[in-house]
């Protein structure tokens, strides 16, 4: 297979097959189960295109959502300030119920037991916006590099709000890059990571409002400035990870995250956000 993005469309035989996508009653999220040449994909290039995850009915109302929390607790772009206030807003399950409801129960979900194993948690929500105006570009790294999981098979995933494309924004990655591993590192709390990397080898994540992307959290990746004058480019990033995930860099204390499907040896984990 050619490098390219795997659009959910098998060419075999001169015939296509389609994964077998389902829409939920409540009209929000569409349903499917990853095909065998998908998880190969996956596996052999750290990423891959879900297509459909949300229906434009489900976009609708969680960009509401969204947007009523951004406005208001962030304030307009600022040149000066950190890719932290200006692009991320975290735990944005504990304000969106919509959010909760695709985090906790929605179809990446199913997809991530396909991928990581029967025992799941999820251990990041957040908006991940780049209104037009903010041209700060963010800089190759790994989602590990971050926050250091062991085992080493979480899923970062984008869920994209509207349509993004390389003139806002849109993530661009180095397939194959997850094999190389972790990348050590140190870096302070709230210091960004910008990672030599040659930039020719990367390939833009174009995706259309309500499709999803995953990928490893070894992938490396970034994203350039949002240029265009008259859009924003807005993503919920989930990431997940299995249910006895460590946290390397805190002495191997486990990464809290509402437990979502199977069972997990710690306690905490089992507690935490139970209740919401």
């Amino acid at each position: 297979m050619t490098r390219g993005i795997f659009r959910l469309e098998l060419i075999k035989k001169g015939l296509s097959y389609k994964r077998i996508v389902m829409t939920e009653s409540n009209s929000l999220f569409k349903r499917s189960v990853l095909l065998a040449e998908e998880i190969k994909f996956y596996q052999e290039n750290g990423y891959l295109i879900l297509g459909r995850m949300l229906t434009d009915t489900g976009v609708r109302m969680m960009l509401q959502e969204c947007m009523k929390v951004w406005g208001e607790e962030k304030e307009s772009f600022d040149s000066a300030a950190s890719w932290l206030t200006n692009a991320l807003l975290p735990n944005i399950h504990h304000k969106s119920s919509i959010v909760r409801e695709f985090y906790f129960n929605g179809p990446i979900v199913d997809i991530m037991e396909q991928l990581i194993g029967p025992n799941i948690k999820g251990v990041t929500s957040q908006l991940t916006f780049k209104m037009r105006g903010n041209t700060k570009p963010f800089g190759w790294h790994q989602d590990n590099g971050y926050g250091e999981l062991s085992p080493y098979n979480s899923i970062s995933t984008l869920t994209a709000l509207e349509k993004v494309d390389p003139s806002n924004g849109c993530l661009r990655l180095i397939p194959g890059s997850h094999k190389q591993g972790q990348i050590p590192l140190e870096i302070n709390q709230g210091n960004a990571i910008d990672l030599d990397i040659d930039d020719s080898l990367a390939i833009p994540m174009p995706l259309k409002a309500g499709e999803s992307l995953i990928f490893d959290c070894a992938t490396l990746h970034q994203s350039q400035g949002n240029f265009s004058e008259t859009r924003d480019r807005r993503i919920l990033f989930m990431r997940y990870a299995d249910a006895d995930a460590v946290e390397v860099y805190n002495d191997n204390k486990p990464r809290l995250g509402k437990l979502l499907r199977g069972q997990t040896r710690f306690e905490e984990v089992r507690k935490f956000e139970r209740n919401i």
